[in-house]
């Protein structure tokens, strides 16, 4: 297939786009190298991939219309994964219109790229974090999502809203994925993995919010590229039972879903902290403070649906993957 990976030089786009390109498909990458954090980290995931014959980047953002119109008219994807996105939680609060300029306006072209180009799915990202107040776990996508606690939150819950009206209007077969709290090699720098990485090999102290009590369903890399290309490969469907008077907000009488890939199998944050201390050999010292405004308490992910679906379920736990983060980090930082 010819597909657009939106955001490939990202930490889950650069290695979703390495696993297509083996299995043979052609790629184009899109992605802005904004600032928010070192661009060096993401010219050197590119570089793992940017010189394969049949990969071509582009340095673009998803705010400019005009080349987005021009790139799907010139290039004719099949399929679209959408995974550009301004991320993290806490910069939300203190730059909300970034939130907004990246994750609705710019979701709201690649929508439109895929409407008048008869792309025949579109993939995107959405986030655990759109559970927000709801405390009934584990999390089901066929309860409703209300109550976000950050922007960020809210306007992936608005790209599942828009993905619905463009699959209702249009007849555009659109999936969400609701990702939990992905870690694993090249990510980025500001997620806590590196962060207690670099505090805890510095001999700083780290910031432990929550006293290290909540819990995380943490999802390895290659599990969510696993499950992205699972979902890519088999496009949404109509639910023929589907009841407007008993809405399932995780399917429609439209060519629409939405699934969550997490786990399904939540950590401690003291244990996760604890896998790392393991792997480094080093006894981290810890700052504990209470929960962080916009973040919420716990996350735990059902996967019956993606698991009934697409036959597969996230493998790798957290003793594995942070011990493949190690040896990653100490290569690429030469520790």
């Amino acid at each position: 297939m010819k597909i657009l990976i939106t955001g490939s030089a990202g930490f889950i786009g650069s290695a979703l786009s390495i696993r297509l390109l083996d299995r043979g498909d052609t790629i184009v990458g899109i992605d802005s190298h904004n600032d928010y954090y070192d661009p060096a980290l993401k010219e050197a995931r590119l570089a793992r991939h940017s010189d394969h014959s049949n990969y071509t980047h582009i340095r673009m953002n998803l705010n400019n219309r005009e080349a987005i119109a021009k790139l799907f008219q010139d290039e004719k994807f099949d399929t679209v994964v959408n995974l550009a996105a301004q991320a993290g939680v806490r910069y939300s609060i203190e730059n909300p219109l970034a939130y907004i300029d990246t994750n609705v306006v710019g979701f709201g072209h690649i929508l439109e790229g895929c409407r008048h180009n008869s792309v025949k799915h579109l993939v995107y990202a959405s986030s655990s974090s759109t559970y927000g107040l709801n405390t009934k776990q584990p999390f089901s996508v066929h309860e409703s999502v209300n109550h976000p606690v950050s922007l960020y939150a809210a306007t992936k819950k608005a790209n599942e809203l828009m993905a619905h009206t463009y699959s209702h209007l249009y007849k555009l077969p659109t999936t969400g994925l609701r990702f939990f709290t992905v870690y694993g090699p090249y990510d980025r720098p500001d997620m806590a993995l590196q962060k207690f990485t670099r505090a805890i090999l510095a001999g700083k102290a780290i910031t432990v919010f929550n006293y290290g009590k909540h819990k995380r369903d943490f999802t390895y890399i290659d599990d969510i590229t696993e499950g992205i290309i699972r979902a890519l490969d088999k496009p949404a469907t109509i639910n023929p039972n589907w009841d407007g008077n008993n809405p399932d907000p995780a399917t429609s009488s439209a060519p629409y879903r939405v699934y969550n890939i997490g786990n399904n199998n939540p950590v401690e944050l003291s244990d996760y902290i604890e896998a790392l201390e393991n792997s480094l050999g080093i006894k981290a010292e810890k700052e504990l403070l209470p929960l962080q405004p916009g973040d919420v308490l716990n996350t735990y992910a059902d996967v019956d649906d993606f698991v009934e679906e697409f036959g597969y379920k996230p493998l790798v736990n957290v003793t594995q993957g942070v011990e493949n983060f190690v040896r990653w980090y100490k290569k690429y930082h030469g520790v």
